[in-house]
C-alpha cells in the first residue's frame, strides 16, 4: 500500500472509540468482564438481525445469542435464544405461569434495557427482569450478542453469558410442528 493509498476498512472500531456502547462497557467493567470491551466488534453496517450479524463475524446463525423482550402478564422478560431459533411463547407462558406472553413494544424495550431492538445486550440493562436462556446456546464453545448496539457484538462462553445474565437454563425454543 502506498502513502497515497486509503487504508483497508477494518470490522473493529478505532482505538478511541471502543466498539462497545458505553453503558454497557461500564456493565462489564462493574462484572470484572472489562476484557471483553476489547473483543467487541464494530461494523460499519447495521446488524439488526441474527442473520445480519453472523454474516458480518463469519459465524453459524446459531452462534448468535439474541436478547428479545417478552411481556408475561405485562412484565417484561428477557429471553436468550440462539440465532437460528424462534422462542416459543407457550413454553415461556408455561415456564413462568403466566396467563399471557406477548413480545414487548419498542418503547417497553428500550425503558426496560436501555437499549434499543438490535443492541440489546444480554445483561447490563437499566433495570432488574427476570431472564431465560434457552439450552440450545449450550451448543457452541463461542457465542455472539450484542454489544449495546445493532453496529457492535462481543464473543463469550455460552455458560458464562448465561450466569452474568443470572438466567435460568430453559427449553423454550420453538419445534418444527
Amino acid at each position: 500500500m502506498s502513502a497515497t493509498e486509503p487504508a483497508e476498512p477494518t470490522e473493529s472500531a478505532a482505538p478511541t472509540e471502543p466498539a462497545a456502547h458505553p453503558r454497557f462497557a461500564a456493565a462489564l467493567r462493574e462484572l470484572g468482564l472489562a476484557e471483553v470491551i476489547g473483543r467487541a466488534r464494530r461494523f460499519p453496517e447495521q446488524t439488526r438481525t441474527a442473520q445480519e450479524a453472523a454474516a458480518a463475524i463469519g459465524c453459524e446463525l446459531s452462534q448468535i445469542c439474541k436478547s428479545l423482550i417478552f411481556a408475561a402478564d405485562g412484565v417484561p422478560v428477557l429471553v436468550l435464544m440462539d440465532g437460528a431459533s424462534r422462542v416459543d411463547v407457550d413454553l415461556v407462558r408455561r415456564e413462568l405461569g403466566a396467563e399471557k406472553v406477548t413480545r414487548a413494544k419498542a418503547d417497553v424495550v428500550r425503558e426496560t434495557t436501555g437499549f434499543a431492538i438490535g443492541g440489546v445486550p444480554p445483561f447490563g440493562h437499566a433495570t432488574r427482569t427476570r431472564v431465560l436462556a434457552d439450552r440450545s446456546l449450550l451448543g457452541h464453545d463461542v457465542v455472539w450478542a450484542a454489544a449495546g448496539t445493532p453496529y457492535a457484538v462481543f464473543p463469550m462462553a455460552p455458560k458464562a453469558l448465561i450466569a452474568h445474565a443470572g438466567a435460568a437454563l430453559v427449553d423454550v425454543r420453538e419445534t418444527a410442528k
